[in-house]
């Protein structure tokens, strides 16, 4: 092994060069070929190709289009092409360019922005960032665009993201003829497979047919294929008709039932906005587990999210109602929202204006407010409907209970599997109801205020609280004989119910009380240092516990944002979990004309019982880490905690702290 000592590395330190001409500025499409993963799938270009779609489908949904026309090419080249308004060719009052150019030219241009004040292009859209098909372009070998507006047909051309071909006028047509048309050739150097994914291309378009009742979906696939020819999908049936066809094999337990509410001037509510809403079809099967296609404006979120939650959320709700005021509950039976869904079917399509995803590919809903937005739609008439249909409520009602005596019979053979000895539990342990292993959460919380503020947010049936006062003892090298005598770690031990064990011992983590621990501590440095100490904890004494994965960090938010009222959108708050979040929230606030304030929070107790719930206890809602071993094992590990933790690491500490500055943090 060779060894440079310290003053060798620090001359070879001085000798870098780092000046003015080290900093690189990334230039229009430039971020996207540098990262092309930061902005759509890389597996295939199917992506790139539905964000041409989805504009498509966004001028349908607004009630200007009335077809949409896919043609997957012999070349691997794909057109899309629609009879909407067509995109604006003129110059741009404020770039002075084409406004054509700027949109497939320009990150975050696009006529999805101001959705509040009325002045954008769309009032609801799956597109948010104005990133959609400049992303298409910049990945694309060639593009080519031909617009239909105003009795002109205009053409331009595209290659690897810049204009090939300018803009001109290439003919004339009638005024009424309209539309857009768009030629893309993929560029196979940015993705893992140069072709197109067929069968995602025609889940995409059919669902587009489903949540678009009226307008003609067609796709022509040119060669040879199972999906060779044209395929035509129209559903005027909607998400009824497209639930039935998903699940013809089996029938329902009882008939669907379906529906759509809309913010309405005359149902008007201050959380939400005019013409926001969901349309659904759900019913549930006997022996079928729960599926389900879930669509925020016309994009599909295969991963779920906040959307789902609210749906499940007013089902649940209302059936308990139902159930409650024809007394079907039996004694000692405790319904919980996985019963009612354990064999539900149901499509969902939710319009908002201003819909917040996980990452540019908006697989998963995060927005906070759908799963209020979804739930305050859909409990009320489903709770109608049962009382009016009292028999298939009753069916409805004696699936659900047997589901509830299952899920506890499979939870009172998990508690056989456990110790049969009896330990105290800690006096300031606040214990959950649930007898069930699988759902249990137990919150180790930083002082008595933040404590307090759990304690009333807290689901009772399912999540705990252990709160610790002052920082727990630094148990790196402490003898395993010795830990109980802090009095924090020994109450930490005995909820668990799992004994302090080393890496190479055989443990079985069955006998835990609980399925996950979760950490919960100040997002500023001694809630850091807290984290710190309790991680030191458990991967030194508990480390087969966390190997299992049952040891979590919460990620509670260090910023609220008060956005005022503007237009249609009523005043509104949003979190923001650090300094980059903020700045990212407040460049799409400023993008879209929004007043706002910002306000730190100065600790978890600071937070009301309503937002440490909503944002950092709320399954649906919360963002949480799993903590597990990074490499093989703890002897890949073990060197870094002795250098970080170890009592006689000092100086060894203070040298990796001066090599590592520019990615050491304070907070003073």
């Amino acid at each position: 092994m060779d060894i440079i000592n310290d003053t060798q590395d620090a001359a070879k330190l001085k000798e870098t060069k780092y000046g003015d001409d080290s900093i690189r500025v990334l230039k229009g499409l430039e971020p996207v070929k540098e990262r092309p993963g930061m902005y759509t799938r890389t597996q295939n270009p199917t992506h790139i190709v539905q964000e041409v779609i989805d504009n498509a489908a966004d001028e349908a949904l607004g009630g200007f289009a009335q077809r949409i026309d896919v043609t997957v090419h012999d070349d691997g080249s794909v057109t899309v092409e629609d009879d909407g308004r067509g995109i604006p060719c003129g110059l741009h009052p404020e770039e002075g360019e084409p406004t054509i150019q700027l949109v497939f030219t320009r990150l975050h241009a696009g006529g999805k922005f101001d959705k509040t004040s009325g002045a954008g292009a769309y009032a609801f859209s799956g597109g948010l960032h104005g990133v959609g098909v400049s992303v298409t372009n910049a990945l694309s070998r060639r593009l080519e665009v031909t617009v239909k507006r105003e009795g002109k047909i205009h053409q331009m051309a595209f290659a690897d993201g810049f204009v090939i071909e300018p803009l001109k006028e290439a003919g004339s047509c009638g005024v009424r003829n309209t539309g857009t048309r768009i030629r893309v050739w993929p560029d196979p150097r940015y993705f893992d497979e140069p072709q197109i994914s067929l069968t995602d291309l025609e889940r995409v378009l059919r669902s587009k047919a489903v949540l678009l009742p009226g307008v003609n979906v067609r796709l022509t696939c040119e060669g040879g294929g199972a999906l060779a020819g044209e395929h035509t999908w129209h559903y005027p049936g909607g998400v009824e008709q497209y639930l039935g066809e998903k699940v013809h094999d089996e029938p329902f337990l009882i008939p669907v039932f379906s529906g759509e509410r809309f913010i309405s001037e005359t149902s008007a509510n201050e959380s939400f906005s005019l013409g926001e809403g969901a349309t659904w079809a759900f019913s549930w099967m006997e022996h079928r587990p729960l599926q389900g296609e879930s669509f925020v404006n016309l994009i599909p979120t295969p991963a779920g999210g906040t959307h789902e939650a609210g749906l499940r959320t007013g089902i649940f709700e209302a059936l308990k109602s139902f159930i409650d005021h024809h007394s079907l509950l039996p004694r000692g039976v405790r319904l919980q929202m996985e019963d009612v869904g354990a064999r539900l079917q149901f499509v969902l399509a939710v319009k908002m204006l201003d819909p917040q995803f996980q990452g540019q590919t908006k697989e998963k809903l995060t927005s906070r407010d759908a799963l209020k937005l979804v739930a305050f739609q859909v409990r009320d008439p489903f709770e109608s409907w049962l009382n009016n249909h009292v028999e298939y409520g009753k069916a409805v009602a004696d699936l659900v209970i047997r589901q509830a005596l299952a899920r506890m019979k499979s939870g009172q053979k998990i508690e056989k599997r456990k110790s049969s000895g009896v330990a105290v539990l800690p006096g300031k342990l606040t214990d959950c109801e649930s007898e069930r292993i699988d759902e249990r959460e137990l919150f180790l919380v930083e002082g008595d205020s933040a404590g307090g503020s759990a304690k009333l947010a807290r689901n009772k049936h399912t999540q705990a609280i252990l709160p610790l006062r002052g920082k727990v003892l630094n148990s790196f090298e402490v003898e395993r004989g010795r830990l109980f005598a802090n009095t924090e770690i020994h109450d930490i031990a005995v909820a668990l119910g799992v004994d302090p064990h080393g890496p190479d011992d055989v443990v079985d983590v069955s006998t835990r009380r609980y399925d996950r621990v979760i950490i919960m501590a100040d997002a500023d440095v001694d809630g850091s240092h807290i984290k710190v100490l309790l991680l030191t904890l458990f991967f030194t004494h508990f480390p087969a516990v966390v190997r299992a994965g049952h040891i979590c960090v919460a990620n509670p938010p260090l910023y609220r944002i008060d956005i005022a009222a503007a237009g249609k959108r009523p005043a509104r708050k949003e979190y923001a979990l650090d300094e980059q979040e903020l700045t990212s929230l407040e460049e799409r606030l400023r993008s879209e004309g929004s007043r706002w304030t910002v306000g730190r929070f100065k600790g978890l107790g600071e937070m009301n019982p309503e937002q440490l719930w909503e944002t950092t206890m709320n399954p649906e809602t919360r963002r949480i880490l799993t903590v597990d071993f990074e490499g093989e094992g703890w002897n890949d590990i073990q060197p870094v905690f002795n250098r970080l933790m170890g009592k006689g690491e000092a100086a060894a500490r203070r040298d990796w702290m001066e090599r590592q500055e520019s990615h050491v943090a304070v907070d003073i």
